[in-house]
Order: structure tokens, then C-alpha cells, then sequence
């Protein structure tokens, strides 16, 4: 009986550690930075995540770069340690065991991030657009599905408070429906506006970025448009492209433009590397108004036509919602949820390579593109 009575008590104990200890423990890894890797750093919009690490959302577990000039260059600009550097994702995998892996390699890399990271069980972000080209995003889709882990994609503009406004208003229904979407995404040039030789040699390479101006701003567009039009897939796509500057940008074009048609509505997306200056922005033209958000923080309404423009300025959005790593922290955590229509989804994302595969393809041949209903 004195057994008995002693191997009660012992369970008795072991119950009453669980039940308060697990939630203690779940509660501090709630609480604790997301453990992150870092896949590549050839893509110049890594240095975001570094001084994204400087908060307490994300400790940057380690780095996979086979690039030593290139590694050295970032252990010596943000005093990170250099045994945490490897040659290759998996190699970091095995030493350090991050949550998840946000990537800043070439577009064509992405793929086999999620082919490393996927069957491990380790969430990822991946740098706009998600893949190099349909058949690579139908891949990463089915390895996300099939092993249960987020696969997301980082857009600058998703942390813009002036593209929520304006979805919120749209689905107020403040300017009625939606008629034309005009979205304008460009800078001068990546050569002109000084981006390092690494990411330079990548993005005006056809196989590696997919192509030039088209993918890497007319993605912006493609997600933008989905987002605004609840999902919708384009009935049409059609795409011109050119080389202005073909002594600089030899292999890839770098202009472009995108118009999307819908049952009821268009999208035009103008991609550019030749413009004066860098932009951001949307316009979006309802039956019953206008909506434009010219930058990250401003948006403008008109409803009349005799009607002056009624100017907002906005703040940043709240956190966790105004930086993608915060977001990608949450969501990991299960603090948040992100929906199929997100513009960060993989849902969302797969329509946008719809897009820009249709897009190349019209670019190719000078014609439109049909895309099947489903």
C-alpha cells in the first residue's frame, strides 16, 4: 500500500509540473525573438533584416553564404559573428536550428530554399517576387502544403499604411466599383542607383531574376492588383517590354508594361528602370470616386468632379503589421493568422506568378494571353 501511495503522490507531482510549467515554457518561447536564418546576401534588401534584428522581434541565428568577400563585408558592418557564416543553408540548419529562413538570394534560389527548409519543418520568407517562374512557384507550393510550414513573400508596399487605407475604403465601397487600377513601380536603374555588384550581376540575368524591369517591379502590381480585386484571377494579360538602355542592361528588358483585364475592370502596372526618380504608388478609380496613394504614409480622395482633393496623412501601421519580420515572427508564433487573400500569402503569391508568367510570355510572342478560369 506504502508503494501504491508513493507512486500516486509522484504521478500527483508530475501532473501538477506539467500544468504549470508547459505554459511557462510556451509563454517564454512566445515571448523570446524568432530564432531566423539567413538564406543569401546578394539581395541588398537584406540589410532591412539586419536592422530589423537591432528590435527583440528576431535574433539572427545564422547566415548561409558561400561568398566569403561578400560575408566578410557584412561581419565587419554590423559586428556579426563570423562563426555563425556557413557555405550552404543546410550546413546552417544542422549547427544553428532556426525557426525559419527568410531568403536574400537571386529569385531562382528560392526554390531550393523551400526544397531544404520545407521537409524540416522551418518557415520561410522569401523576398518579392516568390519564384522565378510559375513551374518553381507551383513547386514551392506544393512542398509548403504538403509539410505545413508558412511560405511568404515580402513586398515592401504590403507595410504601407497608405495601401490599407485604400483597401479598407474599397471595401466600404467608398468609391463604388472598382473600373482601373494604375499602379507605377520603378527607380532610375539598378546600375544607376548604385546597387552592389552582387545583386547587380543576378537581377540582370534572365535565368536568375526571370527577367529584368518586368519581374522585379511589375510584381508590386501583380500583388497589389489581387489584393485590391479580393483574389480575382485576370481573364487577359498582355505585356510590351523594351531596352532602352541595351549598353547597360544587355540580357533583360528595363521597361515595361502589364495591363490585366478582369470580368469588369483593368489593371495597368508600369515597371521601370529609366525613370527620374524612385515611386511607389497606386490609383485605383471606382464608379463613384478616386483613390490614390502617392506614397507609404499619404493617401487622396476625390468623389465629384468639381470636388477638390481631400489629402490624408497617415501613420505607420501598428505592430506587429508594420515590418515584415515582426509579422513573419507573429505569424510563426501563431500570435496572428495570415488569410489566403494576404498580400504576404502564398495564395495571393501563386496568382501574382500567374500574372507575370502570362506576362513574359505575352512580352515573347506580342500577344494577349487568355488564363483559364478555374
Amino acid at each position: 500500500m506504502a508503494i501504491k501511495a508513493a507512486s500516486h503522490t509522484a504521478i500527483l507531482r508530475s501532473v501538477i509540473v506539467v500544468f504549470y510549467l508547459v505554459p511557462l515554457i510556451l509563454s517564454a518561447q512566445k515571448n523570446n525573438p524568432l530564432r531566423i536564418g539567413v538564406a543569401g546576401l546578394t539581395h541588398s534588401h537584406v540589410h532591412w533584416i539586419f536592422n530589423s534584428a537591432k528590435t527583440e522581434n528576431i535574433e539572427i541565428v545564422g547566415i548561409a553564404e558561400p561568398n566569403k568577400e561578400l560575408a566578410a563585408r557584412f561581419v565587419q558592418q554590423y559586428n556579426y559573428p563570423a562563426d555563425r557564416i556557413y557555405p550552404t543553408l543546410r550546413a546552417m540548419i544542422d549547427a544553428q536550428k532556426p525557426e525559419a529562413v527568410a531568403a536574400f538570394n537571386s529569385i531562382a534560389e528560392h526554390l531550393g530554399v523551400v526544397e531544404t527548409c520545407a521537409p524540416l519543418g522551418i518557415h520561410v520568407m522569401v523576398e518579392k517576387p516568390l519564384a522565378v517562374s510559375l513551374a518553381d512557384a507551383r513547386k514551392m507550393e506544393t512542398l509548403a502544403t504538403r509539410n505545413k510550414i508558412l511560405l511568404l513573400t515580402n513586398f515592401e508596399t504590403t507595410w504601407y499604411s497608405s495601401v490599407h487605407k485604400a483597401h479598407e475604403l474599397v471595401g466600404d465601397s467608398a468609391i463604388g466599383s472598382i473600373r482601373k487600377l494604375v499602379v507605377h513601380d520603378g527607380h532610375q536603374g539598378p546600375a544607376e542607383i548604385g546597387v552592389n555588384k552582387e545583386f547587380l550581376d543576378w537581377l540582370t540575368d534572365p535565368v536568375k531574376n526571370g527577367a529584368g524591369a518586368l519581374m522585379d517591379f511589375g510584381c508590386y502590381g501583380a500583388d497589389l492588383s489581387t489584393w485590391l480585386m479580393k483574389g480575382q484571377r485576370p481573364v487577359t494579360v498582355t505585356a510590351v517590354t523594351q531596352q532602352v538602355k541595351p549598353e547597360k542592361y544587355p540580357k533583360v528588358d528595363d521597361e515595361a508594361t502589364i495591363i490585366i483585364t478582369y470580368p469588369k475592370s483593368q489593371t495597368v502596372i508600369q515597371a521601370s528602370w529609366n525613370w527620374t526618380f524612385s515611386r511607389k504608388d497606386v490609383e485605383i478609380y471606382g464608379t463613384t470616386g478616386i483613390i490614390m496613394a502617392p506614397n507609404k504614409n499619404t493617401i487622396t480622395t476625390r468623389f465629384r468632379e468639381s470636388a477638390p482633393d481631400s489629402l490624408r496623412k497617415l501613420s505607420d501601421r501598428p505592430a506587429p503589421y508594420n515590418d515584415p519580420f515582426a509579422f513573419f515572427r507573429a505569424a510563426v508564433r501563431k500570435e496572428i493568422r495570415v488569410e489566403d487573400d494576404d498580400l504576404s500569402s502564398l495564395r495571393t503569391n501563386i496568382t501574382v506568378m500567374e500574372i507575370l508568367d502570362a506576362a513574359k510570355r505575352s512580352a515573347l510572342t506580342g500577344k494577349t494571353v487568355s488564363l483559364s478560369t478555374k
